[in-house]
């Protein structure tokens, strides 16, 4: 039910729950309101909208704040279940008075997993997160209520990384290997919004349909920082919300079965030295995980640079652990099933699950939450004397540090209060990562539009 406010810009609703919220105890119900009306109402209000705008071209997260200030969400509790009442909501969300049932979908899993990550996972006691098994368990947990998880399907997820900011030429080519995946029968997991998130899930959508392959999963990863700077794209049909940036990490290695990169800026160059870090532990050195880097012969360079920075601070272990393919999707997708039997052999002779990866080691570096301040950036130990894995997790964090400074609100402010963040380490790693940044804002990969202003000086 919907009510058209002024000019039609925007629509009042009244909006039933499908799919995970729809039967609950009226214990459960309590707690949903409660965990909606109270600390965890602004961050459900930004989620929501992030939702209700889908299709934006937008990455900064206070516009639709801007373009929508009157919007609000409430939780009413009815015997029945509950009803989501959205106020001055944007109307391109809704057809003809009906919101549109993929939006409305991805609403409702916005208010479970805000309502379940406050209610089981922060505060219920049941899992210690301050080890790594327990968030891990928690991890779990928060996959299982998502329903993301098939224990009755062999491996066939694919992970794709990569730039929300990319050319028409990278994008093209995102669609041809998601295509080329799903005629080979496999789903998609992104971090759920435009450019290399988008594209591959939308060429999988045709492979799909001509293999006539049904209840394929386009599955979306993201977290409170980013998704009101990257709104779910309109394939995602199972969208989940993980508490931070590193529980969000953790699911997409322990989800996926496979991982391909697509050129992108830092919050891929940041996911890419996540999952070599944790390749390059020890305890996973025979553990088959396939990576593939690719793109379009136009991004060509954009690889060798990130190659020659990877080979420069992590050396040639890291790099074996990884193929770059250039223009050529249906050996991409070759490659990535090889890869995907590879893993499927390993997990039966472990006796480990097809739908979570138990057998990854996950050292603290790569679990516990970074907060990036100027201090912590300013503190990283971007040297060579230490374990090559823990120089990849604090390359990671001055990467993540960067994403926060560009897109994410609470990093914005932080440096608009306090200017941009230092980064310090080895000169020789200092000299790559700078010149690595400067062709991101060179190549426009920092942002969708207007002038990137840098958020971080590189210092020697």
């Amino acid at each position: 039910m919907s009510e058209t406010t002024s000019n039609l810009s925007t629509v009042n609703a009244r909006i039933s729950p499908r799919g995970g919220l729809d039967i609950l105890s009226r214990d459960e119900i309590a707690r949903l309101r409660d965990a909606s009306a109270g600390g965890m109402h602004e961050l459900l209000r930004r989620c929501a909208l992030a939702v209700l705008t889908t299709g934006s071209d937008s990455d900064d997260p206070r516009a639709a704040q801007l373009r929508y200030p009157d919007f609000d969400i409430q939780v009413l509790q009815q015997d029945r279940g509950i009803k989501i009442v959205l106020h001055a909501a944007p109307a391109s969300a809704f057809v003809d008075g009906d919101i549109i049932r993929g939006i409305a979908e991805n609403l409702f899993a916005v208010v479970r997993d805000i309502a379940y990550n406050a209610n089981e996972i922060s505060s219920s006691g049941k899992f210690d997160l301050g080890t790594g098994a327990g968030i891990t368990s928690a991890v779990f947990e928060m996959l299982r209520n998502a329903r993301v998880m098939r224990s009755y399907q062999d491996p066939n997820l694919v992970v794709c990384w990569g730039g929300h900011s990319i050319g028409r030429d990278e994008y093209d080519y995102t669609k041809k290997v998601g295509y080329e995946l799903g005629l080979r029968g496999l789903d998609i997991c992104t971090g759920c919004g435009p450019g290399a998130m988008k594209g591959p899930m939308k060429g999988a959508t045709i492979a799909h349909a001509k293999q006539r392959q049904g209840r394929a999963r386009y599955i979306g990863i993201t977290e409170p920082g980013i998704i009101a700077a990257e709104s779910p794209n309109p394939i995602v049909n199972h969208l989940v919300i993980m508490p931070d940036i590193e529980k969000r990490l953790e699911a997409f290695v322990r989800l996926g079965h496979g991982i391909i990169v697509f050129p992108g800026g830092v919050g891929t160059a940041e996911e890419i030295l996540y999952l070599l870090g944790l390749l390059l532990h020890p305890d996973n050195a025979d553990l088959p995980f396939p990576l593939v880097l690719t793109g379009p012969k136009q991004s060509a360079a954009y690889f060798e640079q990130i190659d020659q920075f990877l080979r420069l601070s992590l050396g040639e272990a890291a790099t074996s652990r990884y193929r770059i393919i250039v223009d050529d999707a249906a050996e991409v997708a070759r490659a990535m099933r090889q890869g995907i039997k590879q893993v499927r052999e390993d997990r039966l002779s472990g006796q480990d699950a097809f739908f979570f990866n138990w057998s990854l080691k996950l050292s603290d570096e790569f679990q516990r939450p970074f907060l990036p301040t100027h201090a912590a950036m300013s503190g990283l130990n971007l040297r060579r004397d230490q374990p090559v894995h823990l120089l990849a997790a604090d390359l990671r964090r001055a990467f993540s540090g960067i994403v926060a400074g560009n897109v994410k609100e609470e990093g914005m402010r932080e440096i608009e209060r306090h200017g941009p963040f230092e980064i310090h380490g080895d000169p020789e790693i200092m000299k790559a990562l700078d010149a690595l940044l400067r062709a991101f804002v060179d190549q426009r990969r920092m942002k969708i539009a207007g002038e990137y202003r840098p958020c971080y000086r590189v210092l020697a």
